[in-house]
C-alpha cells in the first residue's frame, strides 16, 4: 500500500527527518539557498536539513530529485505558488555552499 504525501498548507517544501540522513545533497543543488545543515547532536553524522528561506523556493523539485532517501518533499505547483530566483537567493546559496553547506542562519555563524 503506498502513501501519498500530503502537502502541509503554504508550505513550499518540507522534510521527513526519519528518513534524511542528513547528506547534504539537496543543499548542494537548491538553487535559491532555501536549505542548510543545522548541527544536531542527535543525528547520525552530527546535523541535520534545516529550510531556512521557504520564501525563496522556486519549486524546481531538484531537492526532491536529488535525495537518495525520498525525504525532502517540494508542493506541487498547483497549490504554492513559488518565488523567483533572484540575485539576493543566489547569493546566499553561494554563501551557503562556501560555509560547507552549514546554515548561515545558526546562532554564531556570520
Amino acid at each position: 500500500m503506498s502513501v501519498i504525501m500530503k502537502a502541509p498548507e503554504n508550505t513550499p517544501v518540507w522534510v521527513n527527518t526519519q528518513r534524511c540522513k542528513a547528506c547534504d545533497i539537496c543543499v548542494s543543488v537548491c538553487p535559491s539557498g532555501v536549505l542548510g545543515m543545522r548541527y544536531d547532536k542527535t543525528s547520525t553524522l552530527g546535523a541535520m536539513i534545516s529550510i531556512d528561506h521557504p520564501e525563496s523556493c522556486i519549486g524546481c523539485n531538484e531537492c526532491e530529485l536529488s535525495c537518495p532517501d525520498f525525504a525532502i518533499y517540494v508542493a506541487d505547483k498547483s497549490e504554492f505558488k513559488f518565488a523567483k530566483l533572484t540575485d539576493d537567493a543566489k547569493t546566499r546559496q553561494a554563501a551557503v555552499i562556501a560555509n560547507n553547506y552549514m546554515s548561515l542562519d545558526q546562532e554564531g555563524v556570520k
